[in-house]
């Protein structure tokens, strides 16, 4: 069973795991490690894209409703095979350790852990109100 973790794209590392894209578009630089496997469907959408966090969080729940653990599950367990490996690294370009910053890929977790119990840990710093995990 493949386990997930949250960082952003610039500081990712190989060996953390599989990188995992869950951004309308990639970055527009070259990153050192390949990006080979991406989630469209847990990327915000452009509709609520630039709204308030409530109404941004509201709409991205949503979103991951539509779907459901039923979608994303599967999809997960390929990555997981195809990248032969079962750690998965959810990607996006928010630094969260700066104050005021948030992103979905904490509301994604947040999310995962509502429905299947999972807790997603973060790789990279944080601010207090966020919860961190170490890979290792």
């Amino acid at each position: 069973m493949f386990e997930l973790f949250t960082h952003r794209y610039q500081g990712f590392e190989p060996a953390m795991g599989v990188p995992v894209r869950i951004t309308l578009s990639a970055p527009r630089w070259t990153l050192p490690y390949p990006l080979e496997h991406q989630v469209r469907e847990a990327a915000p959408s452009r509709t609520y894209f630039g709204s308030p966090r409530p109404d941004f969080e509201r709409a991205y729940r949503a979103q991951l409703d539509s779907f459901g653990v039923g979608f994303f599950g599967p999809r997960f367990q390929q990555i997981a095979v195809e990248g032969r490996d079962l750690r998965l690294v959810l990607l996006c370009f928010e630094d969260l350790a700066k104050p005021g910053e948030w992103c979905h890929r904490r509301m994604f977790a947040a999310w995962w852990r509502e429905r299947t119990g999972a807790q997603v840990r973060e790789l990279g710093p944080l601010r207090p109100e966020y919860e961190q995990g170490m890979l290792m």
